[in-house]
């Protein structure tokens, strides 16, 4: 389990006529397409084809436009047609985001195509998730998607299936619930239950595959939503108009259909963040792939039900980081390694991206390209607080291994491990190596 949670929540400052013809098809003689995914932080990340250029996608059921985030191909490999400035506002306590709108662009994914796919390229690089998640992002995709299929998401064996809505056929399931979505502003919303000091509240939330938190829950007294007193302050996320901040606590139960969660971790964020939701859609929060990936589910827009199956994640613990660190993929570094063979330099793979490296010292010895990873976040009184380390430290090993031959994923999973484990890192700070002690703690007792 990685650190950060990815969601994106768009309100265009400009309106948007419909676009009919704007439609995903699959080729003549498929019935039904599979598409296999990377689960990455709970979150779903799916190859696309934008105007001949491979993409990676995150699949966003809490998003209603279709992003690009184009800082991360050269300008001129992706074709940007009839571009038009806009703004965009989302979640974050930033300012707008510059954008450009480009209509009559062709996406293929799998064998489903769409001949007139509108998205919004976004070119600001502060925007990019590609490091919190180690790998690169290029855009999001939801409601575009969604809409002209029936999808099937496996969690279990990660890969969606899309199929026709109008010649599938629904099978019979004695271990599947059917529950009820709505739709408002293209985006599906479901009925739960929480349970809080033992009465039972009636919930509307967002269903949001995009994030990787379990829970969003919005503090509202009328409702007797409220904060559990066991909580501790914490960095929720990267949104699309900047960082959401906020509590974590946990709940007694969640309930979704006939399916319940007892004690499962929760989220509140900012209140004044959310606001505008609350409002606007009487939205009480969200679900999110932390929750999602213990169900294998079909999604059905048309319909507006959403069908589950309990899979093998279901009985996976809700846990905490119990360090404090948020860490992110910074970049590379060049290793120096033994290399009787040298040949001289070549091609090596990080993060999915080539890169060629040609930097040779010596007949025995050679600089390669490895990941690095640099602590971004601290939270306050953590563990790896008061061990003393700082934000920008470069993580180079934990518990005597190389983090160069880790991946996010990889190195994440070790601040989630059981409360009273000790764990000696390793970083460079200013060019210098130190080396810090620690136990995790767990946040909320």
């Amino acid at each position: 389990m990685l650190l950060n949670r990815i969601f994106i929540q768009l309100f265009l400052l400009f309106s948007l006529t419909a676009f009919s013809q704007s439609q995903y098809k699959l080729v003549e003689g498929v019935k039904s397409d599979k598409i296999r995914f990377q689960l990455v932080n709970n979150v779903i990340i799916i190859p696309v084809n934008v105007n001949g250029v491979d993409l990676k996608f995150l699949l966003d059921t809490g998003v209603n436009k279709s992003i690009i985030f184009n800082f991360l191909k050269d300008s001129d490999s992706l074709k940007i047609l009839n571009a038009k400035k806009i703004k965009l506002k989302g979640l974050g306590d930033g300012e707008y985001v510059e954008a450009v709108r480009s209509s009559h662009n062709t996406f293929t994914i799998g064998n489903a195509i769409n001949k007139n796919q509108v998205f919004f390229t976004i070119y600001d690089s502060n925007l990019n998730f590609g490091p919190k998640l180690g790998l690169p992002i290029d855009g999001i995709i939801g409601y575009d998607l969604f809409k002209d299929f029936i999808v099937e998401v496996n969690y279990s064996s990660q890969y969606i299936r899309l199929f026709d809505p109008f010649k599938y056929k629904y099978k019979r399931c004695a271990k599947c619930d059917v529950v009820n979505m709505s739709l408002f502003g293209n985006k599906p919303y479901i009925q739960g239950k929480v349970e809080q000091d033992s009465k039972e509240l009636p919930v509307k939330l967002l269903i949001d595959s995009g994030s990787s938190d379990a829970f969003w829950l919005f503090e509202n007294k009328e409702k007797g939503l409220r904060i559990n007193t066991s909580f501790f302050n914490d960095f929720l996320g990267a949104g699309l108009s900047g960082s959401v901040y906020g509590k974590r606590s946990k709940i007694q139960k969640f309930s979704i259909g006939k399916f319940t969660f007892d004690n499962p971790k929760v989220a509140y964020p900012d209140s004044l963040l959310v606001k505008n939701l609350t409002i606007r859609h009487d939205r009480d929060g969200s679900i999110g792939g932390e929750v999602l990936k213990r169900f294998n589910c079909i999604i059905d827009y048309q319909n507006a039900k959403i069908t589950l199956k309990k899979n093998s994640l279901n009985k996976l613990p809700f846990n905490y980081n119990k360090s404090g660190l948020q860490v992110e993929n910074d970049g590379v570094r060049l290793i120096k390694e033994i290399d009787v063979n040298s040949s001289g330099g070549g091609l090596s793979v990080v993060n999915g991206r080539i890169v060629r490296v040609e930097a040779v010292v010596g007949p025995s010895e050679k600089y390669i390209v490895k990941p690095s990873y640099s602590i971004k976040i601290i939270r306050e009184g953590s563990p790896g607080d008061l061990a003393g380390l700082r934000i920008n430290d470069v993580i180079i090993y934990i518990n005597g291994r190389s983090t160069h031959d880790m991946t996010l994923k990889e190195l994440v999973s070790y601040f989630y491990k059981k409360a009273g484990t000790k764990l000696e890192i390793k970083v460079l700070r200013y060019g210098f190596e130190r080396v810090f002690n620690f136990e995790l703690k767990s946040p909320i007792e």
